[in-house]
Formats: structure tokens, sequence, C-alpha cells
């Protein structure tokens, strides 16, 4: 900065030279105020440069990283790796119920979310008030990524959600939990949040539906203040008999089965407009 600054203050002595005028003459005192709008004008040039980020990324804070509810008595039971079967099946189960759910959907990961099965129940989910958020684009390991990587894995899911169903997610799950101060520095730069979880079912790592529900008893029966979990949808075990046991037990215990968002008393898309119609982007 203090360089910057320097070169524009030179310039204007050499402006000041230009025009015959020492900068500490009678002339000078009497058009001090050309100089001055020059070297003001050179300075704010110079603070914007300094402050602007590349990529056309507005420059903004690092990431916020959520790992827990905050408002009171709430569960956020979240399912990554869709759009997939049991989509629907979610929904409809949190519906009946009075319950909403966030679903962190991959671009293509099981699957492309561009197929037309796929975007109709990620549509599905959206339409029905339940929260959309990312998971990335491919399930990589954002840490080990560049940061051109890292973009077009944040880009991309945002892009396709978008078309979809209108809406930017505010939210971004990174892949396996994994982030760091990179990480968050370009879900920053997008204006989105990360969110992990305090409550792993384990169902990705084989885990029985009895060995999960065991877990989610536990955890509700020492009764935080808030639960965020982290479950996947695709697993039947998951979609058609934890959740329903889930909804009943927590209900009984006073929780709210709420969105993300909600949980953490914050907007769940940085915009919301019209989805696009399908055309030769929808690819995968």
């Amino acid at each position: 900065m203090l360089q910057c600054i320097q070169t524009f203050y030179l310039r204007a002595l050499k402006y000041l030279a230009h025009a015959g005028i020492h900068p500490h003459s009678p002339e000078s005192s009497r058009m001090r105020t050309t100089p001055f709008v020059l070297v003001s004008t050179l300075f704010v040039s110079c603070t914007h440069a300094l402050v602007s980020p590349p990529n056309g990324h507005e420059a903004r804070a690092a990431a916020r990283v959520y790992t827990t509810c905050t408002q009171p008595k709430t569960l956020a039971i979240t399912f990554d790796d869709g759009p997939n079967t049991y989509t629907k099946t979610i929904v409809d189960t949190l519906d009946k119920a009075g319950g909403k759910a966030t679903f962190f959907f991959n671009g293509k990961n099981y699957n492309c979310i561009y197929d037309t099965t796929n975007a109709d129940r990620a549509k599905y989910a959206f339409d029905r008030g339940h929260q959309v958020a990312s998971h990335t684009w491919a399930h990589l390991h954002l840490p080990t990524l560049s940061d051109a990587q890292i973009k077009s894995e944040f880009q991309r899911t945002n892009d396709a959600i978008k078309k979809i169903t209108g809406a930017v997610p505010a939210f971004v799950r990174p892949p396996f939990g994994e982030h760091n101060t990179n990480v968050q520095n370009i879900a920053g730069s997008f204006g989105q949040s990360l969110v992990t979880w305090d409550l792993d079912s384990q169902d990705w790592n084989g885990a029985s539906v009895t060995q999960i529900e065991a877990t989610y008893k536990s955890r509700i029966d020492s009764n935080p203040n808030g639960i965020l979990t982290l479950n996947h949808e695709v697993y039947a075990g998951s979609a058609q008999q934890v959740l329903p046991w889930v909804i009943n037990y927590a209900k009984t215990k006073g929780y709210k089965l709420v969105t993300v968002a909600e949980c953490v008393g914050a907007q769940p898309y940085l915009s919301k407009g019209s989805p696009s119609s399908r055309d030769s982007s929808w690819v995968c």
C-alpha cells in the first residue's frame, strides 16, 4: 500500500514539474487543488486495486463454518449425495410430520443432477419448502485442489441448482467435512457459508438401522440446545426406516424439525428467481 501511494505522489510531483511549478512556490499554493485532486484520485485507485479480489469475485470475509444449530430445541436433519432414489420419499415423510429437511446435492457424484429424473427430484424438494444446498460438484477432497478447481466445484453446483430451482444456495457442505482457510476464503468469495455436523449417523460407514437409531437416541436424550445431523439419502435404511423413527422420537422430546438455515437463523439462499428451461447446457 505504501509503495503504491509513493508511486502516485511522485506522479503528482512530475505533474507540477511539467507545469513549471515548484511544489513550494506561490503558484503551487494557488494551484494546489489540481494536484490534490490528482493525488486523491490516484489514492482511491490504489486502494481499490489493493482490495479488489481477482477473478471477478467481490471481496468478502472468509466463510462462516456452522457445526451445530444455534436456535433452541431445533433438529436439522440433513441428507447428502443426492438427488437420488429416496429424495421424494424423504420429502413426503417429513411433510406428513410437519417437518423439513436440508438436501446437500452434488452435481455429479452417484449420478448427474441434470438428468431429467434427478432434476425433478431436486425441484420436488425445493418446491415443497425443503432447503436445497450444495455438496459441491464431484465430491472431491477440497483442501487438495487448486483454487481454480475449488471455484469450479462451487460454481458448477451453484449454476445447476439455480437452473433447476431458480435459487442460489447460501450453504455448502464440503465433502467429508474437509475444509481449510483457503476453502473458507473461496466459499466466502461466493458469499456462502460452510456446514458440517455434530451428529454423524455413520450410515456411510455401514452402521445398521438399530445402531443409527441408538446414536440419535443417545444424543437427543442428552437434551442439547440443537442438533445438526449427517445422513445420506442413497441408503434405504436411512430414508425409509431411520427417518420415521427419528421424527417420532425427536418430537416426543420437544424438538422442532427444521432446515439448516432455520436452525442457525440465516437465509437459505443468496437469491431466488425463476428456474431455467432445459437446454444443451444441462449436461454433466
